[in-house]
């Protein structure tokens, strides 16, 4: 008799674990709830216009500058983001014990509003083979973003609205030109007269 009820409880709790394995697939196969965006156009009346080029390399010190002059980086997740032929963004994910490390790889694409869209190309996770719209909602959930910047999942994008970040004294950017392959990078800076 002792036999049978070890037995039985044995099949109880490897039941429950099966149900709790089939719990967590269905909640990491649901799809993420993506946050819509609309493009606006900034009134540029009362602003002076400067229009700058940059390169990769400048503008990789001056995006991870700000990003750790903001406390960007000092979340649960550590990240930067470097300019190479494609918009990459490194990081780490803390797993367990263990910090996996990450690297997403995103197309960038100049709007006529001045706003900027980074498409996903690739993406790896350790060795781990993770749907993108998955690491995406991971990375809207975990790290700190500047403000303006929205992840969209399900699109397998990130909208970056230059309008609404936060810069000193008002001023305001819009990406012109962002081709990173021609190292093309244009910018407009809008400088407030009022």
């Amino acid at each position: 008799m002792k036999g049978n009820k070890w037995k039985r409880l044995f099949f109880i709790l490897m039941a429950i674990n099966a149900i709790i394995l089939v719990f967590l697939l269905i909640l990491i196969s649901l799809p993420a709830k993506d946050q819509d965006y609309i493009a606006e156009n900034m009134n540029e009346d009362n602003y002076v216009p400067f229009s700058i080029q940059a390169n990769k390399e400048d503008l990789n010190r001056v995006i991870n500058h700000y990003l750790e002059k903001e406390g960007l980086t000092d979340g649960a997740i550590d990240y930067k983001v470097l300019l190479n032929d494609e918009v990459d963004l490194y990081g780490s994910i803390p797993f367990f014990s263990q910090d996996l490390q990450m690297k997403l790889s995103f197309e960038p694409e100049a709007l006529e509003n001045g706003d900027v869209v980074l498409q996903q190309k690739s993406i790896s996770v350790g060795q781990m083979n993770l749907p993108v719209s998955h690491v995406l909602k991971l990375v809207r959930d975990r790290y700190k973003l500047p403000e303006g910047v929205i992840i969209q999942p399900k699109e397998e994008r990130i909208y970056v609205s230059m309008q609404k970040m936060k810069l000193k004294s008002d001023v305001k950017v819009k990406v012109d030109e962002f081709n990173l392959r021609q190292n093309d990078i244009r910018f407009t800076l809008l400088v407030p007269v009022k």
